[in-house]
């Protein structure tokens, strides 16, 4: 991904609070482990310049990165509308992958035409250990697609997310990363050098607390 559309993305993220840094106050994640960062990308819906660059910018990592895609699916449920808007800019078929079957009609967990022998990039708005997003490429592989890989808004570049992918065989590309939105965070004053620095140290070993003591 380009260097400066990786700081675009992160300074948009910034300015509509999808992303945001609060090295001083830390939000608790549902495993316990004590975070600086917040992320909810679900946001950037609701600001028609800042969409445009996310839907715009997934569009163009799926022609580079992608080229060979037919279909596009997102995950359930913060993927749907982006993959939405980037199979409607680049003119392909689009579906989704529910959380799990249905348990009622035709019990469909793929939602859509199944993409058998397709080839197929799945949207995620998230990479944080990755385990959500490779629970939908599995489902995709099962039903006979050829998933390429993931296209998602944002990743935190977690040791142990890298691994899972690594592990399950799957290419991600995020539009940007923890690192270049600690530096904008920086450049534009929503954090300050020492606070950019002990981000950076939780990023590195999410489960040691001394970030905090930095």
């Amino acid at each position: 991904m380009k260097e400066n559309l990786k700081e675009i993305v992160a300074e948009n993220l910034l300015k509509i609070q999808a992303v945001f840094l609060k090295p001083n106050d830390p939000f608790t994640w549902a495993s316990g482990i004590q975070s600086p960062i917040y992320c909810d990308n679900r946001l950037t819906l609701s600001y028609p310049d800042t969409r445009r660059v996310v839907e715009n910018g997934l569009a163009e990592t799926i022609r580079t990165y992608y080229p060979t895609c037919e279909v596009v699916m997102g995950t359930s449920t913060a993927g749907i509308a982006h993959a939405a808007y980037v199979s409607e800019i680049l003119n392909l078929p689009m579906g989704y992958v529910r959380g799990g079957a249905k348990d009622h009609g035709r019990g469909n967990q793929i939602e859509g035409v199944v993409p058998v022998g397709k080839n197929v990039v799945v949207i995620e708005d998230l990479i944080s250990t990755a385990g959500s997003a490779i629970e939908v490429v599995d489902v995709l592989r099962e039903a006979g697609a050829n998933v390429l890989g993931i296209a998602s808004i944002f990743t935190y570049n977690l040791q142990k997310g890298m691994d899972r992918l690594s592990a399950a065989n799957v290419v991600n590309h995020s539009l940007s990363d923890f690192e270049t939105l600690a530096m904008v965070a920086k450049e534009k004053k929503y954090i300050s050098e020492k606070d950019m620095k002990k981000v950076l140290k939780f990023q590195k070993n999410p489960n040691d607390p001394s970030w905090m003591e930095e």
